[in-house]
Parts: structure tokens; C-alpha cells; sequence
């Protein structure tokens, strides 16, 4: 998945810092979203997924107007639990950030019903 930065996406803008540079939640929601799209093979009818746990380290700043590349790579499944190694790399193909985010398959309606 490929995003451009805006300023909507800044530090300052999302309140996690003071610098127009991506801001680390906004990232770490981008590789998120990555998790989810691949977690999506591995879910079948009235399943999804939640994440747990998040352990990223976000190593390059990256401009308004740059481009950022997230990917997300599943470990084998452990019982319900899936943990991806994921990845952003901007245009020049620098690492930007590098971790793992655990997500947990679930069934919708239970979940939703607590």
C-alpha cells in the first residue's frame, strides 16, 4: 500500500508532535491497515480481525509531499493470533519504519456483542 503525505498526515496536525513530518500514529494506522488487508485470507464468513499489540520503530522522518511504502508480512498462524512483520520504505527506499503488529481473528458478533 502506497501513501502520500499531506499535511493532515504531520505531527503537528495529529497532535503528536510540533514537526510538518509524518506523524507516528498516522503511520503506524497506515501499516495497520496493511495488517488488515493481508490478515484478510485468513478470516473466513462472520470472521475478522482486531489488532493487539503494536511494536514499531519509526527510524526517518518523512516530508509533506513524500511517499511511503507499508507492507505487512504474517508469520504462520498460531492458533487465532497472526503477527506481521511489517515495513514502510519511502521513495528513495530507505526504511522508514520497521516491527510487528499482532491482530487476533475473532468472530464479529461475539466480539461486537460484549
Amino acid at each position: 500500500m502506497r501513501y502520500q503525505v499531506t499535511d493532515a498526515d504531520t505531527a503537528a496536525q495529529v497532535g503528536s508532535g510540533d514537526v510538518p513530518v509524518l506523524a507516528t500514529p498516522r503511520l503506524i494506522a497506515w501499516l495497520e491497515a496493511a495488517t488488515v488487508q493481508a490478515a484478510a485470507r485468513f478470516t473466513g464468513p462472520g470472521q475478522t480481525t482486531v489488532g493487539t499489540a503494536v511494536r514499531i520503530e519509526h527510524r526517518r522522518a518523512t516530508h509533506v509531499g513524500g511517499a511511503v511504502e507499508v507492507t505487512a508480512e504474517p508469520s504462520p498462524l498460531d492458533g487465532r493470533r497472526l503477527t506481521f512483520q511489517v515495513e514502510a520504505t519511502d521513495d528513495s527506499g530507505q526504511l522508514v519504519a520497521r516491527g510487528e503488529i499482532d491482530r487476533v481473528i475473532v468472530d464479529r458478533q461475539k466480539f461486537l456483542a460484549r
